[in-house]
């Protein structure tokens, strides 16, 4: 008993595995309608779905979930393999445990992705999965896109959609004994103390202003409109804007930079 692991109720110290020779003989039985050829082959492939969940393992799911959703993918692989086909039975069957592991930890993820985007993520990984065997090399993203007649931008979209999470606070780089993470990458020159400073100064310059010259403001700088325009609108000479225009700015240029 040493060593043993218990997943679902199965020793996994104690699982059968099956030779080449072995796993042939039983997926031409099963073909043929031979049920307990069928549940051989299931039996004597649990290790390769134990192989597969252990990549999906530190992320916080039950493993007897994982376990029995592999042995779903592991099901569809024997009943979906074509026997005529000169390819490994693990070759086929690890993709296809793996893709019903992914869509099954995409369906329940926190972060909630839309049906039609997941669908269109599905079709993607199946097209890129025909290229790569038919070509033997990845796909570009205009590759994809051009097999399933959409837009590169929608292939990138999709796949991003259904990408694992990251944590910012997850080591991506250690090196004698400190690590950086995620947040440490990350820059954000927009919203610092001296930026947050810097508008909270300007807001309170601009309340200061006579409500015309917030006005001249807001369409000259927000609306972009020309002075001839504003003074349009408001009803007064260009020349008055402009003059109106210099001392709203001169006013805010003196309570940011005081003398």
């Amino acid at each position: 008993m040493q060593c043993k692991v218990e997943i679902c109720g199965v020793n996994t110290a104690r699982l059968k595995v099956l030779k080449s020779d072995e796993t042939k003989q039983l997926l031409i039985r099963a073909k043929a309608g031979d049920m307990q050829a069928r549940e051989e082959l299931i039996s004597g492939n649990l290790r390769l779905v134990l192989s597969v969940i252990q990549k999906f393992s530190g992320r916080g799911e039950n493993v007897d979930d994982l376990f029995q959703v592999g042995c779903i993918g592991l099901i569809k692989a024997i009943d979906n393999f074509d026997i005529t086909q000169d390819v490994k039975f693990s070759t086929y069957g690890v993709p296809m445990i793996s893709g019903e592991i992914r869509r099954y930890l995409r369906d329940n993820s926190a972060l909630r992705v839309s049906r039609s985007l997941r669908d269109t993520a599905y079709r993607v990984m199946q097209a890129k999965e025909a290229y790569m065997n038919d070509n033997q090399r990845e796909p570009s993203v205009e590759d994809v896109a051009k097999m399933l007649g959409i837009e590169p931008g929608e292939v990138v979209m999709a796949m991003d959609a259904i990408s694992d999470p990251v944590s910012l606070f997850e080591p991506v780089y250690s090196d004698a004994g400190e690590s950086m993470s995620v947040m440490d990458q990350i820059g954000d020159s927009r919203n610092t103390d001296a930026a947050w400073l810097e508008r909270i100064a300007l807001t309170e310059a601009v309340d200061k202003l006579a409500d015309r010259e917030k006005k001249i403001l807001s369409m000259r700088f927000f609306d972009g409109r020309t002075q001839m325009e504003v003074a349009a609108a408001i009803g007064i000479s260009q020349a008055q804007v402009s003059r109106l225009e210099k001392n709203a700015v001169g006013q805010i240029k003196k309570a940011l930079f005081p003398a």
